[in-house]
């Protein structure tokens, strides 16, 4: 006469598959976190010094491993593939604060002498190409040749007669493609190699937010965000809603930085 076994197969544990999915999500934050310090991180275009290579409203991203990621939690690099050559488009610490992150143009390496007459960007006496989309606005003041620049140390030099400097070692010199309304290292000098944190790649998106000087702002210009106006936010959400074709910078998605 056979026998019934009373022996069950036991399921899972209370509270196995939350405990797993916990896992799975804080696997995912720390390697978020690590490719974001590592390796690639977004930024955000936030003013006009760059014009017309990037463009206030977009977002790009920089590769950081180039230059050498800086390991979470710890002071340490990993080794670079190469430091920054000249006509890099680099995002680095401001010197002026140690803390805001700027994006300029490598100029000069170290060592190199950087001089500017008359707008025009000499390194080691030779004359530099400028990049495609560099800009000038105050034509007056090339005409005047006396525009001055404030430094950091409370001394005045001219914006477009500057130098010679040398480049010192483990330092860089950095200028915006906006030459006359950009604050670089004409103005707070060189940026340290362990300030630099990565090399602007791509912009991968990028959203137009018109000055309120500009012909379009009156159409194009997003309602105000007031803590004392509580629908002042689903506002602003419609509003970019309806205008959202018009806003994307659709021909500039996905372009290589250079």
């Amino acid at each position: 006469m056979s026998g019934r076994s009373n022996s069950r197969k036991s399921g899972p544990k209370p509270g196995a598959a939350v405990w797993d999915n916990t896992k799975q999500f804080l696997i995912a934050i720390v390697l978020a976190l690590v490719i974001k310090t590592s390796v690639v991180e977004a930024y955000k275009i936030p003013s006009s010094s760059m014009e017309d290579t990037l463009l206030i409203g977009d977002f790009l991203l920089a590769n950081k491993f180039v230059y050498g990621a800086r390991i979470p939690l710890t002071n340490l690099r990993l080794p670079a593939i190469h430091d920054p050559h000249r006509g890099d488009v680099v995002i680095f610490i401001y010197p002026g604060d140690g803390v805001t992150k700027y994006i300029k143009r490598c100029i000069g390496v170290p060592g190199d002498t950087v001089e500017v007459r008359d707008t025009v960007v000499l390194v080691n006496g030779i004359s530099q190409t400028r990049p495609s989309h560099t800009k000038f606005i105050d034509m007056r003041g090339h005409e005047m040749g006396n525009v001055s620049m404030p430094t950091l140390d409370g001394r005045i030099v001219l914006r477009d007669h500057y130098g010679p400097v040398i480049v010192p070692a483990g330092h860089y010199f950095m200028m915006g493609d906006n030459r006359d309304n950009s604050y670089d290292s004409r103005g707070w000098g060189t940026v340290g190699r362990d300030a630099i944190l990565g090399e602007a790649m791509v912009v991968h998106w990028s959203w137009y937010e018109p000055a309120k000087d500009d012909s379009t702002f009156a159409r194009l210009g997003s309602p105000r965000v007031s803590i004392t106006d509580p629908l002042s936010v689903p506002r602003l959400f419609w509003f970019n809603a309806v205008h959202f074709m018009e806003k994307v910078r659709w021909e500039r998605l996905f372009r290589p930085i250079s």
